[in-house]
This record gives structure tokens, sequence and C-alpha cells, in this order.
């Protein structure tokens, strides 16, 4: 009987309620960032092993992941991460971007724009309070029920363009990934899910994708700038329409502007900077003759 009752309430506890009903309790800016960084660096140790088969050291990842309160609490400390006090959310900037232009081409407040947000942690952001979106919202560990709880990487593809977007949202999402290759098949990946550029559309917004990266992944990177992220970007068929940097963060607005590539460069990783104080953020991108499935 007790073995039943823990499985229902764990089952509850999976579906997971609204961030705005469920308050939590508020740490530390600090504690925040600390926990952030140490969950990151432990999901990158865990993909190593796994990679090399060492079961092992997959486990005791798993094991220093949970004792930090797994993935819940990460989500916890990115929602405290998105209050006003610190910084807000991140699609206030693609708002500031946006809003002159959605006003100027005609379309009006009505959700005619389809937005895929991928890590999605709020439904009340900015992007869903402006109207113009119909909102598609997708995470791993979904914590309303209003957010499907899916892997980007293993979500169906579209079987027909009804099922695509006019913009994508990868907010605090490719750093997450373990792996560069890992983070360039998901760059590589959006291209399956956005609408293809209609040279007909007299729009110059979308399609397009929304990419936020910590700063120091182009600042500070071992591998990776901000050059050789727009080359990247040019060779998916991406174009840089708007880029902002702060302290911590950095901001991008692609605008895709040519269907898939028939075929697009390898990119490997290359040090681009020296220097024991760098870290290792890196994106790697095969050679393609087109497919991106």
């Amino acid at each position: 009987m007790t073995a039943k009752k823990k499985k229902l309430s764990l089952k509850a506890l999976a579906r997971g309620r609204p961030p705005t009903v469920q308050r939590q309790k508020s740490i530390s800016r600090k504690a925040t960032r600390g926990l952030i960084n140490t969950i990151h660096q432990l999901e990158k140790k865990k993909a190593q092993a796994v990679a090399k088969g060492d079961k092992a050291a997959e486990i005791a990842a798993d094991a220093e992941i949970a004792a930090l309160g797994g993935i819940q609490k990460y989500q916890q400390a990115s929602l405290q991460g998105q209050r006003n006090d610190r910084g807000g959310d991140s699609s206030r900037v693609l708002m500031e971007w946006l809003k002159s232009k959605l006003a100027a081409s005609g379309l009006e407040a009505n959700g005619s724009v389809r937005m895929l947000e991928v890590g999605a942690l709020s439904i009340t952001n900015e992007c869903s309070k402006s109207g113009f979106f119909d909102m598609e919202r997708i995470d791993l560990n979904s914590q309303s029920e209003r957010i499907l709880q899916q892997d980007f990487m293993k979500r169906p593809l579209p079987t027909d363009p009804s099922q695509t977007f006019d913009i994508i949202s990868l907010s605090l999402v490719l750093n997450f990934v373990p792996e560069a290759h890992g983070r360039g098949e998901m760059l590589l990946r959006t291209l399956k899910f956005l609408k293809e550029p209609d040279a007909a559309e007299s729009n110059d917004i979308f399609p397009c994708l929304f990419l936020v990266l910590p700063a120091p992944c182009v600042t500070n990177s071992r591998y990776m700038n901000e050059e050789l992220l727009e080359t990247m970007m040019n060779a998916l068929g991406y174009t840089k329409t708007h880029s902002k940097m702060t302290q911590k963060l950095v901001y991008y607005l692609w605008r895709r502007t040519s269907c898939i590539p028939n075929r697009i460069p390898a990119f490997k990783k290359a040090e681009i900077r020296s220097g024991s104080t760098r870290n290792n953020f890196a994106v790697t991108l095969r050679g393609s003759t087109g497919s991106t499935g």
C-alpha cells in the first residue's frame, strides 16, 4: 500500500505546476549562479562518461546532480534568474527588437506568428504576454501543464509546412548541451522546424532564430568567438539582424535567408584563444550534403 501511494505521488509531481502557482523559496544570486554552473559541469562530466562507456563515472555524476536537487533545482535557479531584480527574462530583449517591426509590417496581436520556445520555463514571459505569438513551449522537465515535456532533438519532424514555425527561441539552451557536436546538431536541426524563407513575403523579420548564450561562451572561450559563430550561422543560411551583449549574456536574432544549403562545410574544434583562464565552450558541425535529419 505504501509503495502504491509513493508511485502516485511521484506521478503527480512529474506533471508539474505553473511557477506562478507553485512559489519556490528564493535563493541568492551567487547561489543561483553557482548551482547553474555546477550542474552544467556535471552534465558535461556525465556526457563524457557515457561517450567513454564508463558506467561508474556516469552513475557518480548522476548522483552528484541528484544531491544538488537535480533538474528541478536547476530550473528553480533559472526561474530566479528571470525575476526582474535579477535582470528579467531574455524575451524582453527579443520584444524590444520586434515590436516596431511587427507594427510596421501590419501584423496584429492576434497570435498569428508561430513560435517554438525550446527550454521554456515560464508561461508569462514577454513573448507570451505580447499577444503576437501562437506559442508552443517545450522543455526536458516541464514545470507547467502548458509546457510540453519534450526533447527538441527527439521532437518528431514536421510532415507539412503548417507544422513549421516563424520563430524558434533557444534561450540559454545551446550552452546546456554537453558536447560540441551536439550543439552543432541542435543548430542544424532548427532548419527543419523553421519555415523556409519566402521572397514574396513583405516582412524582413521571419523566419528567424532567437539565440541567447552566456557571454563568456563567445568572449572567453578557447574555441569560439563571435566571428566564428557568425560564420557557422551564415553557413546554415542565417543572417544576423540584431545582437546585444551584457556583462553576463549575449543575445542574437538570426534571420533565415536561404533554404537548407546543398552543402554545409565542416567546422571542427580549433583553438582561437590560448590561456589557462579560458573556458572550453565549442560548437562543431559535421560536413553535410543538405540532409539535416
